[in-house]
């Protein structure tokens, strides 16, 4: 319990002293302790759950299983690998003027207070503090967006604001109805809203007021995933942000809300007894995964291109999720982690373009491979793994997605293979040029810190050649508990 409490203390803390000193040269430095801190406590939390079960705190305030505690853990790491990467990033970006010292000091207490909201949301117990902490890293991911004070930046951080503002109010809409319907079952409204309470009731639950709740909430949560036609404001933030935001709200803050509305999910099905909100999730997320493919084509910001990558994903995981039934399930689990893992690193890697040819036009950056092999190299891998080509993570995951809608609903199968195509196309269109074209004039050498590209591309390539038996058998928890049965 001890890693638990911990595990959201150290980016809590880290926030306020980063707030003071963020714009010191140590300032990197510390951001990353802080990171590194959180990762180990992280670990232990997700040992002591593997060898003793879920964890229930007192007052039922904290709850933590094998669905959210794997979350956890993939937060607190590539919160830790993108700030090995954010150090020197953010440094060559304050010597070129594009960040004051006071931008420095809000971008580093953002970025442990954006993982500390991000955190909480998972662990917590309470379906109200989970809104209240989604909504903390809306807050903070604004102040991130629009942290080189342009007037892109500033329109961004302002479109962010108000869409996922206005979507963040319809999720606490749909949150008020399921307390209200708690209320009429429950005699201590103190646990109305914890969920572990709910969820041992949940088929007592009145079904109408669930099933229109769910609705609000799929629009609410599913504004901060990115769902078409709720996607708007997720380009521009990828596009004005700093890199390094790009990489934890891409693989990170996506995840959150998702988990979110399965969290839901959880408790709509057995008050339903029906698989409706399921083919909700479907609708939306079949409809994200097309329209964000071709949409990858117009795009001609390298941040905005990747950015419909991952709305293209989040589509897929919503939709296999809305699928249900194990395979379904542990595809859509396998895929969160794959594609945090290897959206962050693309992002890492595109952080470093811009900076080499001094723009984000995707028509400016040509060439990579004979300027900074590292960095053409990377980006080209990462994109080979995240259009879901053999030997990477992302194939094996989607193989399954693929193999439960085979055994499902056939009917879909060709949309999914029409949408990949399209995306492949759309990616390869783009970057191919970026890092086999000729090297335009102008183009400049920078320190680019891969290591974190590098791992994070093993891992994936792992993954793909052969799940690990502990990572499997996790899954496999998680996948139980969501669905009430499992693969293995």
């Amino acid at each position: 319990m001890n890693a638990l409490y911990l595990t959201l203390l150290l980016p809590l803390t880290g926030a306020v002293v980063l707030a003071f000193c963020g714009h010191k040269r140590i300032a990197g430095r510390l951001n990353l302790l802080f990171c590194i801190a959180t990762f180990i406590t992280s670990l232990r939390l997700a040992a002591d759950v593997f060898f003793h079960g879920s964890i229930l705190t007192p007052q039922n305030f904290f709850y933590v299983d094998a669905f959210n505690v794997y979350l956890v853990l993939l937060n607190s790491f590539v919160g830790m690998t993108t700030a090995i990467f954010s150090s020197p990033y953010m440094a060559h970006e304050q010597s070129i003027g594009k960040v004051k010292a006071g931008g420095m000091r809000l971008y580093h207490s953002m970025y442990q207070g954006f993982l500390f909201t991000m955190l909480l949301a998972l662990l917590t117990n309470n379906l109200g503090i989970l809104w209240v902490a989604v909504e903390g890293a809306t807050l903070a991911t604004v102040l991130l967006v629009s942290l080189y004070r342009t007037p892109k930046s500033i329109e961004a951080g302002w479109k962010y604001f108000l869409l996922c503002g206005v979507g963040i109010a319809q999720a606490l809409f749909g949150t008020t109805l399921i307390y209200f319907a708690a209320v009429q079952i429950m005699p201590d409204n103190n646990q109305a809203l914890m969920w572990s309470v709910l969820y041992e009731h949940a088929s007592e639950l009145e079904p109408t007021v669930l099933l229109l709740a769910f609705v609000f909430l799929i629009v609410g949560y599913g504004t901060k995933i990115g769902l078409v036609p709720l996607h708007n404001w997720l380009p521009d933030a990828h596009s004005e942000g700093p890199t390094p935001m790009s990489a934890i709200l891409s693989g990170l803050l996506l995840n959150i809300a998702l988990y979110a509305v399965v969290r839901f999910k959880m408790l709509i099905d057995p008050a339903l007894g029906s698989n409706i909100a399921g083919h909700i999730m479907m609708a939306f997320g079949l409809l994200s995964f097309l329209v964000a493919g071709l949409l990858l084509h117009r795009q001609r910001d390298i941040k905005r291109m990747f950015s419909y990558s991952s709305i293209e994903h989040m589509g897929l995981i919503t939709f296999a999720f809305g699928i249900g039934g194990p395979l379904a399930t542990f595809g859509a689990l396998l895929h969160m982690i794959v594609h945090s893992l290897t959206k962050s690193a693309i992002f890492i890697t595109v952080g470093h373009a811009a900076q080499v040819c001094q723009t984000q036009s995707i028509d400016k950056i040509r060439g990579l491979i004979k300027t900074q092999p590292e960095i053409g190299w990377g980006l080209l891998i990462g994109t080979i793994a995240i259009a879901g080509l053999p030997p990477f993570g992302v194939f094996t995951s989607e193989f399954l997605l693929f193999s439960a809608t085979i055994k499902s609903f056939p009917w879909l199968v060709i949309s999914l293979l029409f949408g990949l195509s399209v995306a492949f196309a759309g990616l390869f269109r783009h970057v191919q040029p970026m890092v086999f074209g000729e090297c335009p004039t102008g183009q400049v050498k920078v320190k680019a810190n891969m290591w974190p590209v590098a791992v994070h591309l093993c891992i994936i390539l792992w993954l793909g050649i052969a799940v690990p038996d502990v990572l499997a058998g996790w899954i496999d928890q998680a996948t139980i508990m969501i669905t009430g049965k499992g693969v293995l």
